[in-house]
């Protein structure tokens, strides 16, 4: 039976009107074989719109309808629905983008013209051999996965928590707190940051519905939204936490002191150790990396030493596996690897160093309890230097983007600085200030107004050594003069990168990355917090630089969109999925190959899509020899079709 086709054509205002002909292109579609009724509108997708296409569906007992608009991300849905309120299945609406592919990219208003007839000609020959189809149901696992447990997974972690849903927190350090716990003190109000911090790392440790996996990574990942199952790889601390009573005798016989990460080297550390006093949990790991031997053993002195038998030489790494319904990814960030900044002397000159070990310097916590200190003779600094933008903003050498807060947290390094040298002065290089946020800008004119920093608007262009002193050459670029400094303290305000094996981790969670190897979001605006992959979300600088309330607000909104997805009993997926003709089949495994979902398998020789993870992008379609795939109203004969009405055949 022959199917009577409707065309709606939008003006979007003058987004599509301003550069086609809306009235000439629902005049002359009215004339294509099929299409039964056809008529344009100022915004069809507003109530009055939606309303017209209703109206029309009912009045001209329309089969299939066409909507000549813009992107189908943004309004399928919208006029899907409305087809679907009309009395017709909702996949017998398509979409003519007109908008992105067309008017948004020419100028000649007589040519495309021509082009978005030839667009929306092609969805009506698509639409007319739609079948009608019903979204696939899918159960949903109602537990969470954060992977990360700095401020942002601890944020994703409580509310979905406290929103009554289990919530497994992977943290591949031995503690949680992320580096939001080495810092001092935060712009802009200077709270201390350990203080409103472990409030939540103990309520997370302390949640019954939190499972927290600490000094774990997760390996491995399979299944889809709703039933994600995850392998995760359990480290061996080799110390029983249950027995030990955190009486500290193990590590004064310890032999062996490296660099203490918890405070960025400035300190050591013993092979077994707590990472920093706060830790949760409160628990000793032994290094085993830098333990001189296990297999055989070659020291022992830890266990001998040890009341309670807590330490378990034998004890093994274990992979744990858990189901779960929706993933939060919030991996943090790294600093840039102060090794390709040797212009700038770190690694040569002691009195050098990064924002992260300024701060554990800052903290009444850290190696000089709260002193700064120069790290070479442990005098006090009169004459300090703070960098900004160093390997930022820089897309010949280093990275190309701004890190966002170094600005902010040079100016609070300077007024710190400040308070505890009242006497020495403090200098920022810069090469301009952004300070977007709540009273951020009133936080650097107090830097300059109140503590005297001297800001100079230039770059530095060499540090050396000169006897006790370093040297900074740079340029005041608003005096236009040269500016040497000697400085008896250096603080660079390294780049913010995204954290190590972060990249590993997306190619694991098959989600994207941007050019600078970050996580990049599915839409920049409409959906900043979801990943190609549906019902997995990102939260912090695993996505970008951020601050910390920033941070903490997407984690939020992460989190809420997967106690969305949490709180569903099923969920529902697109039909519009590759299926596969048995007979036709001669089981090559080409499809498998490629279908970048994984959603093909080989079973009894023959192909087998699972439903679910098919998102009908039809890379199978076009590289089956035998045309044994197809993908459900999206069929080569209509695909056929589609190229005929778009070349005006």
């Amino acid at each position: 039976m022959k199917k009577r086709t409707g065309v709606f054509v939008c003006h979007c205002g003058i987004n599509i009107a301003g550069t086609v002909d809306v009235e000439k292109v629902a005049k002359d579609l009215a004339q294509h074989p099929g299409v039964e009724h056809a008529e344009d509108y100022v915004y069809m997708c507003s109530d009055p719109g939606q309303k017209k296409i209703i109206e029309s569906i009912k009045e001209n007992k329309l089969d299939n309808i066409v909507v000549a608009c813009c992107s189908p991300t943004l309004h399928e849905s919208t006029f899907r629905n409305a087809a679907k309120e009309a009395g017709i299945n909702e996949f017998q609406c398509e979409i003519a983008n007109i908008r992105e592919q067309c008017s948004w990219v020419h100028k000649d208003k007589a040519k495309a013209t021509v082009k978005a007839e030839r667009i929306t000609k092609s969805a009506v020959e698509r639409v007319k051999k739609n079948q009608s189809l019903e979204p696939i149901s899918i159960p949903v696992t109602r537990r969470g996965l954060v992977i990360g447990g700095g401020i942002a997974g601890l944020q994703a972690a409580l509310d979905m928590a406290t929103s009554g849903y289990e919530v497994v927190l992977v943290e591949r350090s031995p503690s949680i707190g992320g580096h939001m716990i080495q810092l001092s003190e935060t712009f802009p109000t200077l709270d201390c940051s350990q203080c409103i911090l472990t409030p939540k790392m103990v309520e997370v440790s302390k949640h019954p519905k939190i499972k927290l996996m600490t000094y774990s990574e997760v390996k491995d990942i399979s299944g889809y939204v709703g039933n994600f199952k995850v392998k995760i790889l359990k480290k061996s601390t080799f110390v029983d936490p249950e027995k030990c009573y955190l009486c500290d005798e193990c590590t004064k016989v310890c032999p062996v002191v490296v660099p203490n990460e918890f405070d960025m080297g400035l300190t050591g550390r013993k092979a077994i150790y707590i990472p920093f006093p706060q830790a949760v949990p409160a628990t000793f790991i032994l290094d085993y990396e830098n333990c001189p031997g296990l297999v055989p053993i070659v020291c022992g002195k830890c266990a001998d030493v040890c009341d309670s038998d807590a330490i378990d030489f034998d004890m093994q790494d274990e992979i744990i596996e858990e189901e779960v319904g929706a993933i939060v990814i919030a991996t943090g960030f790294d600093l840039y690897d102060k090794a390709n900044m040797a212009e700038y002397g770190y690694g040569k000159y002691p009195d050098v160093l990064d924002g992260l070990q300024f701060e554990r310097m800052l903290s009444a916590s850290g190696p000089t309890q709260g002193q700064v200190l120069r790290p070479s003779d442990h005098k006090e600094p009169k004459e300090v230097v703070f960098i900004q933008c160093v390997g930022s903003r820089d897309p010949e050498q280093h990275c190309a983007y701004c890190s966002k807060i170094c600005c902010m947290y040079t100016a609070k390094h300077a007024m710190l600085y400040k308070h505890k040298v009242p006497d020495g002065q403090a200098y920022i290089f810069y090469i301009d200030i952004r300070s977007g946020g709540k009273n951020y800008e009133e936080f650097v004119y107090r830097t300059t107004e109140e503590d005297r920093v001297l800001y100079l608007r230039g770059k530095v262009s060499k540090i050396f050594q000169d006897g006790d002193k370093i040297k900074v050459w740079g340029v005041d670029t608003l005096a236009g003069k040269h500016v040497e400094i000697d400085a008896d303290m250096v603080v660079l305000a390294m780049a913010m990168r995204p954290s190590e094996g972060a990249q590993d981790l997306a190619k694991t969670m098959k989600v994207a990355v941007d050019k600078d190897g970050f996580l990049a979001e599915a839409h920049p605006k409409l959906k900043p917090v979801e990943s190609v992959t549906s019902g997995i979300f990102y939260a912090g600088a695993a996505q970008a630089p951020k601050d910390i309330p920033e941070a903490v607000a997407q984690a939020s909104g992460a989190a809420a969109k997967a106690i969305g997805i949490l709180s569903q009993e099923q969920l529902f997926h697109s039909p519009m999925v590759a299926e596969v003709e048995f007979n036709l089949c001669t089981g090559c495994g080409m499809c498998v190959d490629v279908c970048p979902y994984e959603a093909i398998s080989l079973k009894d020789g023959k192909a087998e899509v699972t439903d679910v993870l098919c998102e009908g992008c039809g890379t199978c379609q076009a590289t089956c020899l035998r045309a044994a795939v197809t993908v459900k109203n999206l069929t080569p004969l209509q695909v056929f079709e589609m190229i005929d009405a778009s070349i005006g055949g």
